[in-house]
């Protein structure tokens, strides 16, 4: 026999990363970053009481290792069954990892009635020690920056700003096969700890861009201006890690799809964190349809492209009927 009970569904879009806003730390914060929550792809997990703690589906291994963080962090037993029914692509720069152990969080904590502010869920699954970025979009819509964390602490960088991108922006979201990209973890941390620091003018130019150019044009609905600065932006953090990808973007076809839907019309283009995944900013349906359908024929069958407006809201949560035995 299967008892019918109620389970807690969380779904959450992929995080696009436009850029990181400091590596040098001289102003005594470090990284901060701006992005927004993709069009797609959506991550789908649930959580449901259980006499023991179990995870299936896509990704289960990581979703088992984060529910017992979170349940750790209270000092509760291992006890919730764990479904992972849609799971984000690995390791291809739409931060998987950080959704999925939010996505976790939030199931956890409704099940147990804690609190669901999302500096508390990613401090009890250890995320956003470097970007907030991802925390940020799983919280909201719109086009985010937040503040990096500081020298002396491993807290979740504060969100600065949040505005709602205008409503006919369209985002095309292309993640090309390309097993040997992204980078996580160890790995990921031992190549921020090598980096070269950035120039001072470098960093103050990214600033500059956010703050004059990025954010009024959102709030302005003023597309050009922001593609131009987002652009920009793009491409100097990316030089920022030439070293490790070669360029000032991943090695292959990712800088090769940037250059194209830049070509195509895309008014603002980029890579999403290390990648491989990239994206362009047109407006309007019709042109979003158009530039999907160009990136597709380069991507091929091995890829997958996704296009549609920004997520105007933050992760979705409900409470429905589950089985579980």
């Amino acid at each position: 026999m299967r008892d019918e009970r109620e389970a807690v569904f969380v779904e959450s879009a992929a995080r696009l990363h436009f850029g990181i806003l400091d590596l040098r730390g001289s102003s005594g914060r470090w990284f901060g970053g701006l992005g927004a929550a993709a069009p797609a792809p959506l991550l789908l997990v649930s959580a449901e009481p259980s006499e023991t703690l179990c995870a299936e589906g896509d990704d289960a291994d990581r979703a088992a290792a984060f529910a017992a963080r979170y349940l750790a962090h209270y000092g509760l037993p291992e006890a919730a069954r764990v479904t992972v029914h849609r799971a984000l692509p690995p390791h291809s720069g739409l931060g998987s990892g950080t959704q999925l152990a939010l996505s976790v969080a939030r199931a956890l904590a409704e099940l147990h009635g804690h609190t669901v502010d999302v500096r508390v869920l990613a401090t009890a699954v250890g995320r956003a020690r470097r970007s907030a970025v991802g925390t940020w979009t799983f919280d909201g819509g719109g086009f985010v920056v937040e503040g990096g964390r500081q020298r002396e602490r491993d807290a979740c960088g504060p969100l600065v700003a949040r505005l709602p991108f205008p409503a006919d922006w369209r985002c095309v979201v292309a993640v090309p096969d390309a097993p040997d990209a992204g980078m996580t973890g160890a790995a990921e941390e031992a190549v921020f700890a090598a980096l070269p620091p950035p120039s001072a003018h470098d960093v103050e130019k990214v600033a500059h861009l956010v703050l004059m150019s990025m954010l009024p044009a959102v709030a302005e609905a003023d597309l050009p201006t922001f593609g131009r600065a987002l652009t920009e932006v793009q491409e100097i953090t990316g030089r920022w890690f030439a070293t490790v990808q070669g360029g000032a973007f991943a090695r292959g076809l990712s800088a090769e799809l940037i250059a194209r839907m830049a070509e195509w019309g895309a008014r603002g283009v980029g890579q999403s964190s290390w990648g491989p995944a990239v994206y362009g900013i047109v407006a309007g349906d019709e042109n979003a349809r158009r530039l999907a359908d160009r990136v597709r024929d380069v991507v091929g069958e091995g890829g997958c492209v996704f296009d549609g407006p920004f997520r105007a809201t933050g992760a979705r949560v409900w409470r429905a009927a589950a089985t579980g035995d």
